[in-house]
Formats: C-alpha cells, structure tokens, sequence
C-alpha cells in the first residue's frame, strides 16, 4: 500500500472476537502484553518509508493494551531513526471496573471514531487504538480529514460504510467471493477508498494489483457481518438501505447517497471467557456399512462418556462408491467433547477412543494421536450507557483528551437473540427505487420477516401471477453469496444482479425458504433484511454458531462457508434467469 500508489492514511484492523480472547490469555501470562506484535514487526519494514511519503499510520493493533503498543511504537521508531509522533486511544477496556461480567476474561466496549480524529488533530503520525469499531479506523481519520462536526450524520454514515467495505481487506477486491472464476484473484490487491467531502467514495485499488473491484465485491462486502439495514455505531446510525452503487471505470465504484442518523445511546461490549475444556477425535471409516461402523464406535464410547457435560458426534459422508483412492472411500466420524474439567475431557477419554483400534469397526484409524484437553472460549456481548465509558485521546506528549460522547441519540436498539423487534432489525423494501428517488423509511414498510412476520400479505398478492416454467438448479447460477458471525449468530447475504432476478429472488428466498435450504436453521430465530437498492436480502439466525468461534461449536465456526452452502442448495428458479447471461464466474 505505501509503494502501490499515493496514499494519505494507512489503517489496520486487527482485532475480531477470537482475537480478544487470545490476547486476553496473552495478558494473562505477561501484563505488558496483550497487544497484536505482528503489527511492530509490520511497522518496523515501513514506518521510514511512512514517514517519508506523509502517510498517517491509524491501527487498532492496541487491543487490550494500547499503552504498551504506543511505547513499543516510539521505541521501534527510535530504533529504526524515524522521528514521528504517536498517540493512542484509551478507555474501551471495562475490566478495571466494577460490574464487568463473571469469569470475563477480556470485556472491551466498541468506540468509535472521535478518539482517532482527536489524536490526528493534535499532529500524531501514528494512531493505534484498542476495541474501536472497524468503521473507525476509516470515519475518524476522514472527519479529521475535512474536519466534519459529530453531528455531520450523513458525512460519517458515508466514511463508515467506506470504512466497512475496508475493513476485511481483500474481501472488497475479490478474495472469498462468489464469482471468483471471473477474475485473476491468486494475489488480490488491497482496497483503498477515496474520500469525497461530502462522505461519498469511490472503492478501488493502486494500479497494477491483482483480483478486482466491482459493484459484486463490494456488494459482497457491504453485506458481510451485518444485522439490519440501520448500521449502529457510536459516532452515527448508517443506513445500508441508502447506499447506492454505481461503476466509476475500470477496478472503480462509487459509493454515494449514504444517509446518516444519531448513534444509539449505548456502547455494545464485547466480553470473552474462557468456558471450559474441549476434545476431539476423528474416526476414518473406510469402504462398506459405514453407518454401522459408526454405530458400533459409538456403542463402545457410551461408557466411557458417561458424565461428559456435552458430547457431539457427526458422520461426514465424504466416501464415494466403488472409489479410486482409499481417502476418497472414507467417511469421517469427529466426536468432540466439552466439559467444566480439563480432566473429565482430556487425554484419558481420548485415549479410551484409540484403544479401541484392535477392537472395534474393520480399517479402525484416526486422524491424530490422543491429546490433552484445550480450553475453549465464550463470547457474549451487552450494552452500557454512552456515558459511562472514559473514551480518552492520549498524545505523544502524555496529554489525555476527554471525548465526549456523541449526543442526539436514536434509541437503543435491542441485543440479537432478545426477541425485540425494532426497525433496524426487520425492515427492507419491495423494488429499487427510481434513480434520485428518496430511500424508503424502514418504519413504515411491511416488506420485513422474522418468524413468518410482516411480508406475508404482499407474497400473497405476488401468488396471483402467472406461472413461470422453472428449472430445478443451484441458487448459485443466479445468486451470490457472502457470510459470517457476530458471536453466536450467522448472518447470509444474497445478492444478484438484474432486476428480473431481484424480483424473483425477493419473492421467493422468505424465511420460511431459507429455513427448507439450510436445515441447520430449523428452530431457530431468522430475521430477513431487504436491500432493495442493493438488489440483496441479509439474514441473520441467531444462536446458529452456540457461544461464538471461539467455542468451536460447529464444523464452520465462522459461518464463512455458510453462504456458499445456500448457493449449492437446488430450488425451481425461472427458466428465463438460467438463460440469460449467469452472474460474473458462474461458469452456466
């Protein structure tokens, strides 16, 4: 990024709900820790090379310690002969207080911008945070940029959309996108976003990088890991339904219209611990009646089972008949264990599996020898009041700035899984919006869904119309994907990209469908998202990944794959959309 092409502010985002529980074991072990080391060794190769080209370093690389990575930062640069000035944000950290969870190994709450463009104010060449927003490493260094006012709504709702499409790197430029087989994604470039005053932008990347920009990547990354069209943050509510698209040359798409509105009146905190002890064994069943050799396993583990808090066995069916090769005959059978006690789950049990090898199913092996039980981690979130959190600017020369709280607040919205319904989490539209057409108010539309809720009444006025010859085929020919977790809930975006699809995909793709595609989902909370000017529907289930990655409760902890699942998935889509052109890269 500092050698590509010109550059003012260079951001890093280091931090994701896993990360804070490993950084929070890190502390345990040595209280100067607790901040990411990778991005000194990072700094070390480019900070001379910063500086000389009057690029700002902002990087929430701080985590549980940024103090400690602020000096490690001045020390590096001391070392390495480079002059700059470095400042840190504070006051994210809520373990020192009174009242932060039972257990809680890391409790962190999620700031926002102010802090950074405080720090930028006062002169800083290097920024690094603790558990800011990802949106913030983009919106405080750009409010600082044109100097925007907190109550600028629609400027920073733009910056933070921007800021969102960043966020994951090369997720905006072709990594782990639907229609890959388009491009040349080997090597993408990272993404850059080119800052309007009036918080448009235009997504792109330095000449010459691989993968690619287009209106599909960044669709994909506008839906990743969102809930609701309404965007909270602590500086200011995006509205994802505003955002409007459109091509600005090659590798180049403008973001524009975005509308801003008050920041709710809380803070959500991340809060992580550790939750007990876990294990696993795979067992490879090779050749014929692999069911029953997987009953038969079973049956010969009950005992020693016994007393297990939680014990959870899946049969993969990865064999394939009359097959070539011994692995592409085997079936994997994984048994993974939770407990309270590291001993109740540890090498004993796993040795009980193993030493059932001259005694069990015929071809009896497994993937890994015995092992010792690991800890596993929970994650959880909560709100506090804006209020109540110290969000503190502290510059080079040890000077702390107070950042005051964002005001005009929109109300508090309900955490997911509560059951509350308010408009950010059940809202949408019905089709795109004439060109210049003001967005519509999720508040009065009745195109959401959860739980079989408002939209039924305008399916039902839809089932009146002519029937459509249809072919049975993968959502995939016709639709993309892109998904992922927030905590213990999943969220699946799904976009296509013509209107004679959109129409389909957003009479068709209900709740109550997505449930029949992704069986998992069954009993679950689902709440469906309408992006009409997107051309895309988001939804979140909640509780789909138990307490969150860090448990490891499910084969896809992360839900990455999720969205990829749904497009495999086969349902009767129009003939008439399998005919014309299929999407960028679907090969049909």
């Amino acid at each position: 990024m500092l050698t590509g092409g010109p550059l003012d502010v260079l951001t890093g985002d280091y931090l994701a709900e896993l990360t804070m529980l490993i950084l929070g074991r890190d502390r345990l072990k040595n209280p100067d820790h607790g901040y990411a080391k990778t991005f000194l060794r990072q700094l070390e190769e480019g900070l001379g090379l910063a500086h000389e080209r009057g690029v700002r370093i902002v990087a929430n690389a701080g985590g549980l310690n940024p103090a400690g990575l602020a000096e490690a930062v001045r020390a590096l640069a001391a070392k390495v002969g480079v002059p700059v000035s470095v400042a840190h944000v504070e006051g994210d950290d809520l373990m020192p207080y009174a009242g932060s969870a039972e257990g809680a190994l890391t409790a962190n709450a999620y700031l926002g911008g102010a802090g950074i463009t405080a720090c930028l104010r006062a002169g800083a060449d290097v920024v690094v945070t603790g558990r800011v927003t990802d949106a913030a490493l983009v919106s405080g260094p750009a409010a600082w940029w044109f100097g925007w006012a907190p109550n600028d709504y629609d400027r920073l709702a733009g910056a933070v959309v921007a800021g969102h499409v960043l966020e994951c790197g090369t997720q905006a430029t072709g990594g782990n996108y639907s229609f890959f087989t388009a491009h040349d994604v080997r090597r993408p470039g990272f993404p850059l976003a080119e800052i309007a005053e009036d918080g448009s932008s235009v997504i792109t990347k330095h000449p010459g990088t691989g993968g690619v920009v287009s209106a599909g990547t960044v669709t994909a990354q506008l839906l990743y890991e969102t809930q609701g069209v309404r965007y909270l943050g602590p500086d200011v509510t995006a509205r994802l339904d505003t955002v409007r698209l459109s091509g600005d040359g090659d590798d180049r798409v403008r973001i524009s219209g975005v509308r801003g509105e008050a920041p709710p009146a809380s803070l959500k905190v991340g809060v992580t611990r550790i939750g007990g002890w876990r294990n696993e064994v795979v067992f490879v069943l090779t050749g014929l009646d692999i069911e029953a050799k997987a009953a038969l396993v079973r049956a010969q583990l009950s005992e020693a089972l016994e007393g297990v808090a939680e014990a959870a066995w899946t049969l993969s069916r990865t064999d394939h008949e009359d097959a070539a090769t011994e692995e592409t005959a085997s079936a994997l059978l994984r048994l993974v264990v939770r407990d309270p006690s590291a001993e109740r789950v540890g090498r004993g049990l796993t040795s009980a599996a193993v030493e059932l090898a001259l005694g069990s199913y015929p071809g009896f092996h497994v993937t890994a020898p015995p092992g010792a039980a690991q800890p596993y981690g929970v994650f959880a979130s909560s709100l506090v009041p804006v209020d109540s959190v110290p969000h503190v600017a502290v510059l080079a020369d040890g000077t702390r700035l107070p950042v005051s709280a964002a005001r005009g607040h929109s109300p508090t919205p309900p955490l997911p899984g509560t059951g509350a319904c308010d408009p950010g989490r059940r809202s949408g539209g019905s089709a795109p919006d004439p060109a210049g057409a003001p967005p519509p108010d999720p508040r009065a539309s009745n195109a959401g869904e959860a739980e079989g809720g408002p939209g039924r009444a305008e399916s039902a006025v839809r089932a009146d119309r002519p029937r459509l010859a249809t072919a049975r085929a993968p959502l995939g020919a016709v639709a993309g994907a892109r998904s992922g977790d927030k905590g213990g809930d999943a969220n699946v975006g799904v976009w296509v990209e013509s209107d004679a699809a959109w129409e389909w995909l957003e009479r068709t793709l209900t709740v109550e469908t997505l449930r029949g595609l992704l069986p998992e989902a069954a009993g679950l909370p689902v709440t469906r998202h309408v992006l009409p000017n997107l051309r895309a529907l988001n939804f979140t289930i909640e509780r789909i990944l138990g307490d969150g990655v860090a448990s490891g409760y499910r084969f896809d902890p992360q839900a990455k794959a999720l969205g990829e699942w749904l497009r495999a998935r086969h349902l009767d889509i129009p003939t008439h959309l399998l005919q014309t052109p299929a999407p960028e890269g679907t090969g049909s």
